[in-house]
């Protein structure tokens, strides 16, 4: 199975002019999710110099977002929020299998699933993340103790995110299972499974590439937060 892999390179903005344009809340050359489902907004491949002025009107005033790569600095009334490195990688050679324990997760779970995010800090996961795509769980004594769901949706591709597993439950192989029923999921529609960790993050780095996931580059996560006032 293959695809375009150069659209990998401005996923946010490719999701958002894709699969996810119906929650797409864009200015100009650019393009966000809406605030309660993910932070993230992207610009166009080549934006024009008004860039800023199009992410601070779809953002609105005093937002905090996650930007694209590669943009020009902003100006100095902008506050970078964090910086972070990061990598993407993409399936290589997995294979994807159904864990017939896995649950799929509704809106009736998404309150667990936010406390869970906030115990593991996987990621974003915010109340109408769930919109997205498909979740999956594992409970023990009726509690969620693991999940891993989709994300962004460039053609050809879904983002595998959110994974993560309560630490009283971690050395279980709970979170490898959740990502090839996931992408199991995702290859049987067609598309290809990729992801994003962080580049610290070396021991889930060596899982994935166990899994079957290749490195394919280095990116940045960088927040910014919009001016509470622009210039006229």
């Amino acid at each position: 199975m293959s695809a375009d892999e150069s659209v990998l390179d401005n996923v946010v903005w490719a999701s958002l002019t894709g699969a996810h344009a119906h929650l797409a809340v864009r200015h100009g050359d650019a393009a966000r999710y809406p605030e309660d489902v993910a932070p993230f907004l992207g610009a166009a491949d080549e934006p024009g110099p008004q860039i800023w002025s199009d992410i601070a009107a779809a953002a609105g005033p005093g937002a905090q977002v996650v930007v694209s790569p590669g943009l020009p600095r902003p100006e100095e009334a902008w506050d970078t929020t964090f910086d972070l490195a990061g990598v993407q990688l993409v399936d290589d050679h997995l294979e994807p299998e159904v864990d017939v324990e896995a649950i799929r997760l509704t809106h009736a779970d998404v309150p667990e699933m936010i406390e869970l995010v906030e115990r593991t800090q996987p990621g974003p996961f915010l109340p109408r993340t769930i919109l997205l795509g498909d979740y999956f769980g594992f409970r023990r004594e009726g509690a969620l103790v693991a999940m891993a769901g989709e994300r962004m949706h460039p053609p050809g591709w879904t983002e595998i995110s959110a994974v993560c597993t309560d630490p009283a439950y971690r050395g279980q192989g709970l979170a490898t299972r959740l990502v090839l029923t996931v992408a199991a999921g995702i290859r049987a529609r067609g598309d290809v499974p990729f992801l994003h960790t962080g580049a610290a993050n070396t021991n889930a780095i060596r899982l994935y590439e166990a899994l079957g996931f290749r490195l394919r580059r280095h990116v940045r996560f960088t927040g910014v937060q919009v001016p509470a006032t622009q210039p006229a």
